[in-house]
């Protein structure tokens, strides 16, 4: 992993419209590096992801790629550095899958007639890395859902950026292939220097594939850090607001919220009368705007 920060975000704020959704953030994504955003529903991970992508305004704060800021680079010479999978993508009818896969190409042609000389040998290490090879010549728009997320990877590869943004690229993929795309996500980063930043939803996989976590809880970045300094029992309970247990086997961390089922549920008309009441400011904890990242005990690993 090199200390180098291929992106380097700077106290972001976002917004949509007159809503704020992303505030104060700092990360840094490094080649070499795979960095997990992780935290509940509408916590911004995407919105952050988007804006480091530069698909999303950036209300105040800066972003730069390899040092550069982020607004200085042409699209087509951003696209040869940095590409997104994004959760949502059109599926075209009456395209090949080795087609689809082509258009990660597209900054890579030059002159009249699009020259690539390289692209076809690229496209084929993408199908091969994707496990899709011998689905090349099927119709995209013939294909389940978890093989169409495997094309646009594929695609995204065959760009061969060295930044890479991938948002929930797990959805929709059986067991087996969530496994095999964080191996591929894993060796990206060992053994090609790519710098990766992913928003996952189950934390058992970030613990699992990332070097770095950010956790992010309605707009800020409530802590990040090594796995183990963000996994503990105490911040995720308060920032998924269910108990969570967190337990350690040598370098494997598991979380385990499935316990919580037994447990009754919560009063939902009181707990909205409370919140309807004027309350005093809390002391800061570790949810707090103001708490630095979290340093982990052991105690906090094990239930």
């Amino acid at each position: 992993m090199s200390d180098y920060a291929a992106l380097d975000a700077q106290k972001l704020t976002l917004s949509y419209g007159d809503r704020v959704t992303v505030v104060n953030a700092s990360l840094r994504l490094r080649h070499g590096s795979v960095t997990a955003l992780v935290g509940p529903n509408g916590s911004g991970k995407s919105t952050l992801l988007r804006a480091l992508a530069r698909l999303h305004h950036v209300e105040s704060g800066a972003i730069t790629l390899d040092g550069a800021p982020l607004e200085t680079f042409s699209a087509r010479t951003l696209a040869q550095r940095l590409t997104l999978l994004a959760q949502h993508r059109p599926t075209p009818a009456g395209v090949t899958v080795r087609e689809a896969v082509h258009y990660g190409r597209h900054p890579h042609r030059y002159g009249l007639f699009g020259r690539d000389a390289e692209g076809a040998e690229h496209v084929r290490q993408a199908l091969l890395m994707t496990g899709l090879d011998d689905l090349a010549d099927e119709y995209v728009d013939e294909l389940s859902g978890g093989q169409i997320q495997r094309v646009w990877l594929a695609s995204c590869l065959a760009q061969q950026a060295t930044t890479l943004l991938l948002d929930e690229p797990t959805n929709h993929l059986d067991l087996r292939h969530q496994v095999e795309l964080l191996r591929l996500i894993r060796r990206l980063a060992d053994d090609h220097d790519v710098a990766v930043g992913v928003v996952l939803h189950d934390l058992n996989q970030a613990a699992a594939v990332a070097d770095r976590l950010v956790l992010l809880h309605e707009g800020r970045i409530a802590a990040q850090g090594a796995p183990h300094e963000v996994l503990t029992q105490t911040i995720l309970s308060q920032c998924y607001e269910i108990p969570v247990a967190v337990t350690r086997n040598g370098p494997r961390i598991s979380i385990d919220a499935l316990r919580s089922l037994d447990a009754p549920l919560p009063d939902v008309a009181s707990a909205h009368a409370q919140q309807t009441r004027p309350r005093a400011t809390p002391p800061t904890s570790p949810m707090s705007p103001t708490a630095k990242a979290t340093t982990m005990t052991e105690s906090d690993m094990t239930v």
